[in-house]
């Protein structure tokens, strides 16, 4: 499969994770290409089984197409992974590395890599890693930017395309894993006041979808007070 190929794939396994299909509008965007050619390809890929085209819709991704993309997918994440695990990249030079290397690295390097950091689940960025049977945990995730004020929440996972928000994130200690309660929402869609560990933060809308979150797990009594019960 040609390289151009594996990324119109991943982009419709990216897009339409809800499960709608995907317009081509919608996929020139995301790849940076012309519509026109962006057509072309689906209607290659169509001949070829791995996609279905809805008139007036889009395409969606068949079950042999969703195969495929979730291999271009755990190339991706595994080899970003291995970036910040086993040579020490930061997380946020990874991204354009892996999409460059995610098109000549054999499965079988891919999955040497993986057993050679300790089989990660995530990425560095919180993105679930499918396995090599291509099973995902691709569920939809709350963003930040919907959460209600005064509830708890834990980053899961943020967008990785660009470098700059990935700093910018870093700073305000918005990553996978770090405890955030929103506690004031400014009118006429203002910024969020979060708590962030131990700080309080500052974020807008737009940046706040950019941060995915789950609700925090409810904090457990202490072993000393179910005790003294």
């Amino acid at each position: 499969m040609t390289a151009p190929a594996e990324d119109y794939l991943k982009a419709v396994y990216e897009i339409g994770r809800d499960g709608n299909a995907v317009a081509t509008t919608d996929l020139a965007h995301h790849l940076g290409l012309a519509a026109a050619s962006v057509s072309g390809m689906a209607r290659r890929l169509a001949d070829a089984g791995l996609v279905a085209h809805e008139p007036y819709h889009g395409v969606r991704l068949t079950t042999g197409g969703r195969r495929a993309a979730l291999r271009t997918v755990r190339r991706h994440r595994v080899i970003e992974t291995y970036l910040v695990q086993a040579l020490g990249y930061p997380w946020d030079e990874v991204h354009p590395e892996a999409e460059r290397l995610e098109h000549s690295a054999s499965d079988q390097l891919v999955d040497r890599m993986a057993a050679a950091i300790g089989e990660p689940t995530t990425d560095p960025h919180g993105a679930p890693i499918p396995t090599r049977d291509g099973a995902v945990d691709d569920a939809p995730c709350l963003s930040l930017a919907a959460v209600d004020v005064g509830a708890a929440v834990k980053v899961l996972r943020v967008r990785d395309e660009d470098p700059l928000l990935l700093r910018h994130l870093a700073g305000m200690g918005l990553v996978p894993g770090a405890s955030v309660t929103v506690r004031e929402r400014a009118l006429f869609a203002g910024p969020l006041s979060i708590d962030v560990g131990r700080g309080r933060e500052y974020i807008g809308l737009p940046l706040a979808e950019q941060v995915l979150v789950a609700a925090a797990p409810d904090r457990q009594p202490s072993r000393s007070r179910r005790a003294n019960r």
